[in-house]
């Protein structure tokens, strides 16, 4: 598929205003994509699910506001951190419907779930329409499929929520490039980027911003220091570099999500060797020019918990956090690109970050703990 083939976002909004189908498509940094057919939930009818459901053949959900979710007393699906399992309980509503599978009970589901009228008795759960609470701050924040149907949705002018699914191809795997260009010909979709959504939403906004800045001297030498607050949590990040930033020049870069065990004490989980703070500052004061952006996140008295009990070897390393943290670029990115970074060279082990080009970024390099790796 080809650039004049792709939609600008005024585009997609018109179509979303007007009750169409859009497919969009979530490239990443490794050069494949996936992608998602949406439609705005207050226009949502039975063809709509219909198709969702035998063309596409993804898991219809409904994308709607952490606000909007507590509204409606929808518990998650999976207690805890809200960023690793979205998904709410099941719904179905209370009256209307028959069995709830069809499209039209599907439909009236999600009619009554983002009426803003309705009220938690107007709902019950399980049921067939399995709502996301999207992350604040939208695409900024995480590059996933409902962070963007519901930008989308409010950007056009329309109510905050959106319904979504993943395209599959024939053989139930996600669809690949070649399959999603077939599908969106086949059925005419008009067809948009996530990576598009995210430039537009970044000419007009950041969640983002400079608070403090100076000279940090350190172990490791003097790095000049940037705080950031997010405007989502109101928490502080911390940009620590080193060198002249050129966009057009390699960028030695790690984004670092705090954790007690693996900063404080120095621990590892069996098989998931990863960059420690310690080491990651010193590769970056031995290069020409380099970033390292610390991310707050605060840990839970059960997460900790559930840490210890992994290293203990009492639970199974569960690598659905490092899958889910694959679209949750946007702090990070939006930092770099405060900074002027461009082209990247990461210390990670090579992983497929979404939407990278909306920020202006793109991994050139991933140098594993052990060694460098090209992508």
């Amino acid at each position: 598929m080809s650039v004049e083939d792709y939609a600008d976002i005024d585009q997609v909004l018109s179509a979303l205003r007007h009750g169409r189908t859009c497919l969009l498509l979530n490239e990443h940094s490794a050069g494949g994509m996936t992608g998602f057919v949406v439609v705005s939930a207050e226009h949502c009818e039975a063809d709509h699910i219909a198709f969702m459901a035998r063309q596409a053949r993804g898991l219809v959900c409904l994308a709607m506001t952490r606000a909007r979710c507590a509204e409606l007393d929808l518990p998650l699906m999976v207690e805890g951190d809200e960023s690793l399992s979205p998904f709410t309980l099941s719904i179905e509503a209370t009256t209307g419907i028959d069995t709830g599978i069809s499209a039209a009970d599907r439909a009236r589901t999600v009619r009554v779930a983002v009426d803003p009228s309705s009220r938690p008795a107007d709902l019950v759960q399980p049921g067939h329409i399995f709502p996301i609470a999207a992350a604040p701050g939208g695409v900024l924040t995480r590059t996933g499929p409902a962070e963007a149907a519901i930008d989308l949705a409010t950007l056009a002018g329309l109510s905050p929520a959106a319904v979504f699914t993943e395209v599959l191809d024939g053989k139930g795997a996600v669809a690949d490039a070649p399959f999603l260009t077939e599908f969106a010909v086949r059925h005419e979709l008009l067809v948009g980027r996530v990576s598009d959504l995210v430039t537009y939403r970044l000419a007009n906004q950041k969640t983002v911003t400079v608070q403090r800045q100076g000279i940090l001297e350190s172990r490791f030498g003097r790095f000049e220091m940037r705080a950031y607050q997010d405007a989502t949590h109101g928490r502080v990040h911390l940009a620590l570099s080193k060198g002249v930033i050129d966009a057009a020049s390699p960028t030695l870069v790690r984004v670092h999500v705090t954790a007690v065990l693996r900063d404080l004490i120095g621990t590892s989980l069996d098989g998931m060797a990863s960059w420690s703070l310690d080491a990651s500052l010193r590769a970056i004061a031995e290069a020409n020019a380099g970033v390292l952006v610390l991310l707050s996140k605060p840990e839970s008295p059960e997460d900790l918990m559930h840490d210890i009990d992994r290293l203990l070897g009492d639970t199974e390393v569960d690598q659905s956090s490092a899958a889910e943290g694959y679209n949750e670029i946007g702090l990070g990115a939006q930092i770099l690109r405060d900074l002027g970074v461009g082209q990247i060279q990461l210390l990670a082990s090579p992983t497929k970050y979404n939407a990278l080009a909306g920020f202006g970024l793109e991994v050139v390099e991933f140098i594993s703990p052990g060694g460098p790796e090209h992508n």
